[in-house]
């Protein structure tokens, strides 16, 4: 399986497409594209549309800067339908908990709405964790463990996969702002962004030291040191590459 679509690495610029949709969306609702939650839902659009598998995933704050800047100059712009709608809506069953932390669902209580939570899923292929879009079917073992078949983000049917439900499925890791670099302990459980020659993946990782250092205009300059679990490699990687589990952020509350 190659590159995973959700890459939360530093940002590299918009999309011919995602700058249209911007540009038109500028035009419809003026000032309330200013709001963060309007933003949010925005950035998480683009984040799980195909035109942005294998590139980084873009920041709400982006977005919103977008927005900005350009409703400062007075932007205006017309834009066909046909270029607003190269992007696909967002459902209305997709989660907001990683932009808002929805206490709830990070304590775990009883009154959450699992339709509205967001996945990730273990391959067999590669032992790295992709996003779910869709599961597609479920099917119980003679052991009597259940599977599921799962559809990643960004993948088509060719890489639909059965996938144990109680070792590989688990809600999606989140992804920090710089300003939450604190969040993250020696001993953490976390998800790492490897890069290598041949693949760029998200594994399980541990963190082995952190490094504090003073954040600066590029954000979070900290350090970590770093174990993935699935090679017993260890790396000091920054900010932008890890990934922090639900339920551990529940637990710095």
């Amino acid at each position: 399986m190659d590159l995973r679509p959700r890459l939360r690495q530093s940002f590299s610029g918009f999309t011919k497409a995602e700058v249209q949709k911007m540009e038109q969306l500028l035009d419809d609702f003026k000032e309330e594209t200013l709001e963060d939650e309007f933003c949010k839902k925005l950035a998480r659009l683009f984040n799980r549309s195909s035109g942005r598998a294998g590139k980084p995933a873009v920041k709400w704050t982006e977005v919103q800067s977008w927005f900005q800047k350009n409703h400062q100059r007075g932007f205006c712009r017309e834009t066909s339908l046909d270029e607003a709608e190269k992007l696909p809506v967002v459902p209305k069953n997709i989660t907001q908990n990683k932009a808002t932390r929805n206490p709830k669902m990070l304590e775990g209580e009883e009154d959450v709405d699992v339709s509205r939570l967001e996945f990730e899923a273990k391959s067999s292929k590669d032992g790295a964790w992709y996003d779910v879009d869709s599961f597609l079917s479920h099917r119980f073992l003679s052991s009597g463990e259940a599977e599921v078949l799962v559809r990643y983000v960004g993948f088509g049917a060719e890489e639909d996969e059965w996938v144990n439900v109680r070792d590989y499925v688990r809600v999606r890791s989140v992804a920090l702002d710089h300003t939450e670099c604190q969040t993250i302990k020696v001993g953490d459980l976390v998800v790492c962004f490897q890069e290598r020659q041949d693949q760029a993946r998200y594994y399980d990782a541990r963190v082995l030291e952190i490094q504090r250092r003073w954040h600066d205009i590029r954000g979070c300059r900290c350090l970590f040191l770093i174990k993935y679990d699935h090679d017993n490699a260890e790396e000091k990687v920054r900010l932008r590459r890890l990934c922090y589990r639900p339920t551990i952020v529940s637990k710095s509350k």
